[in-house]
């Protein structure tokens, strides 16, 4: 057994390198499927690789161990297979190489088939002839004393074309992929080249496929574990982290560019190549040492240190103008923020919500410089987001942070005000009265909106339930909802049980709601509505006239007031034909027997022309600003006054 060992070793092969490869490849299939890969088509093409080179360096282990017990002219088919497979699985993976190159390439149908093409038909010359050569004998063969003749062997020559291939597709297509990316593949290849070259001119057959590993190795590092966007050169927001630390530590400053482009923000939906092309180009072209990092689809932050770039004003400037060009062409709407990092924002590891806050406060197509008042109402925020945390975990429906407000709606049928919108506003304690346009987005994107929701409920219940049994008229107290709370399963039941335990008519509250574009969202909202009303919930549709109105889908859900918003109000004022335009909407409603609110009526002018304009219900200014709810028994009347 030692003798056959010893030939084993000494034919100008050692195991040592297949086994190295099984080993990696091992360790490479064990830490991909260990930690997060998104499982896309080109991870299915690394692991055909891996694989296929796993079994190459498996059957090049067997076929060796065979011929190094090869005696006489018996026994040699073994080696015929072994080493028929070992080339096949050789050439098989050189031909997933390319392969996985066209797929990280993105290449269109058009580009990619006559490459498949000429890849496909050298793979099968190779593998085809290279049988032919064993069952001829031109290729390689065992002698009958068993001494062994190489022949010709095609393998080399599929090598060259399929590098050949390669090459092209990386030199050809090189700004489909970040250029990073290209360097580390030019590298392991290059390193590759040399490792194999070397082999030939030492007459060693050990490390051949080794030397197919090393590009392996590169895809995994670089691709499929490292969180870059190979197309964009953006890394993984989780880095970014990393990033502002180490800066903060060594107190150093860096230079900040935040891109938000709202078309591009939904899941699934990627920037098409041309936009690619131009963030690659932003990225890498302004500013030195810059990176970038893809919070979120359409979301991207630049970040540069600023002692690499003194002279980043200018270069921020150019970059602006740059920006322009390419938007005149595009039209697609953005929100800039630029800057140098704070350190308040840099040691909290809160940029991201940082940036996302000065966003809330910006017009699309607009660039906003970071300034310290930008921290100040950060910080405010952040207070305000970790009171609502607080509110939303307490659950205390009663909460007293959360108050209660109201404006009144006057009936022009009765001339008197019998119904009332219930407002929101909570109070606390480091910044006082903090009004909806600072809070309801927060709440929202948090998923704290039901919880207000149902404590504005609880407390306006409260309320009627106060009214009714002091005497007073109350047609109705509307509650506004987010389309958002739609989406919980529970809504219905927690709207009614707060109703139920209040003891109040269910047709004392009212649900104003915004029209919703989504589609989804609107078989959701028609669905709770219809539930809603057999126990005598009214609806409201709100802010109607802004934004877009879908009349179709407006027609389908059975609302029973129409609030007009306070544009409506205001373009009916401008000139003839908005009047009349205003006055045909509210009669066509009115017509449907669906009542009509005018909002924002601010003066006697705007009173009567709503009035003319079939005006039911009329809310604004003119008859009162928002009052804490307690104060509505100042506007309702009690029954006994109207007798």
């Amino acid at each position: 057994m030692g003798g056959v060992l010893d030939q084993f070793y000494n034919d100008n092969y050692s195991p040592v390198g297949d086994i190295v490869v099984v080993a990696m490849c091992f360790v490479m299939l064990i830490l991909v499927y260990t930690s997060y890969v998104s499982k896309t088509r080109t991870f299915l093409y690394f692991n055909i690789i891996v694989g296929l080179l796993l079994f190459a360096a498996i059957t090049d282990i067997a076929y060796h161990y065979q011929l190094s017990g090869i005696t006489s002219a018996e026994g040699h088919v073994p080696v015929y297979i072994f080493r028929c497979l070992y080339y096949f699985f050789l050439t098989a993976s050189l031909f997933m190489y390319v392969v996985y190159i066209i797929d990280v390439q993105r290449l269109e149908i058009s580009k990619k088939k006559p490459i498949l093409t000429i890849a496909m038909v050298a793979f099968g010359v190779v593998v085809v002839f290279d049988i032919l050569g064993v069952v001829r004998e031109t290729g390689f063969h065992i002698n009958d004393d068993g001494t062994t003749t190489k022949g010709r062997n095609i393998f080399p020559v599929g090598y060259i074309v399929f590098v050949g291939i390669i090459i092209f597709l990386m030199i050809v297509y090189r700004n489909r992929i970040f250029k990073q990316v290209m360097r580390g593949f030019y590298g392991t290849m290059l390193v590759s080249f040399i490792i194999i070259s070397v082999q030939q001119f030492s007459k060693q057959s050990s490390f051949t496929v080794a030397t197919f590993l090393f590009p392996v190795v590169s895809m995994m590092y670089i691709i499929h574990s490292n969180p870059y966007n190979i197309e964009l050169g953006a890394i993984n927001v989780s880095a970014m982290e990393d990033m502002l630390r180490y800066y903060y530590e060594k107190n150093k400053t860096l230079i900040t560019m935040s891109l938000y482009i709202k078309e591009f923000d939904e899941e699934g939906k990627n920037f098409p190549p041309e936009i690619q092309s131009a963030i690659r180009r932003f990225a890498g072209e302004f500013f030195k040492g810059a990176v970038l990092f893809q919070v979120n689809n359409g979301h991207m932050i630049l970040l540069a240190d600023k002692g690499l770039n003194p002279d980043y004003e200018k270069k921020i400037l150019k970059m602006f103008n740059d920006f322009d060009v390419e938007y005149d062409q595009y039209k697609l709407d953005y929100k800039i923020v630029y800057g140098e990092s704070v350190d308040e924002i840099s040691r909290n590891h809160e940029y991201i919500s940082f940036i996302r806050h000065i966003h809330r406060g910006m017009k699309y197509n607009e660039k906003h410089r970071v300034e310290m008042s930008d921290v100040a109402l950060f910080n405010k925020y952040e207070y305000i987001l970790k009171e609502l945390a607080d509110i939303h975990r307490g659950g205390n429906l009663r909460d007293p942070r959360v108050l209660a407000y109201c404006q009144p709606v006057f009936n022009v049928k009765t001339q008197r005000y019998d119904t009332a919108e219930a407002l929101m506003r909570i109070k606390l304690p480091e910044t006082g009265l903090v009004f909806p346009d600072q809070f309801i987005t927060l709440a929202e994107e948090n998923g704290y909106i039901h919880t207000l929701t149902k404590i504005i409920l609880q407390k306006t219940c409260d309320e009627i339930r106060y009214l009714l049994q002091e005497g007073y008229e109350v047609n109705r107290i509307s509650v506004n909802v987010s389309v958002l709370e739609l989406r919980d399963e529970s809504f219905c039941d927690d709207i009614f049980r707060i109703i139920d335990e209040s003891g109040i008519p269910s047709e004392k509250i009212a649900i104003e709601i915004t029209e919703s574009q989504s589609e989804k969202d609107f078989e959701v909202m028609k669905s709770k509505i219809d539930v809603l009303k057999e126990k005598g919930i009214k609806f409201y549709l709100d802010d109607f006239g802004t934004g877009y109105s879908n009349m179709e889908r407006i027609m389908e859900l059975p609302f029973d007031i129409i609030k007009f918003d306070r544009s409506l109000v205001l373009a009916s004022n401008n000139d003839t034909k908005s009047e009349k335009m205003v006055d045909g909407l509210a009669n066509m409603f009115k017509d449907m027997n669906y009542s009509v609110l005018y909002e924002g009526v601010e003066n006697e002018n705007d009173e009567q022309r709503c009035i003319n304009m079939a005006a039911s219900y009329l809310q604004g200014f003119k008859y009162s600003r928002p009052i804490p709810i307690m104060d509505l028994k100042n506007f309702f009347s009690k029954v006994k006054e109207t007798a």
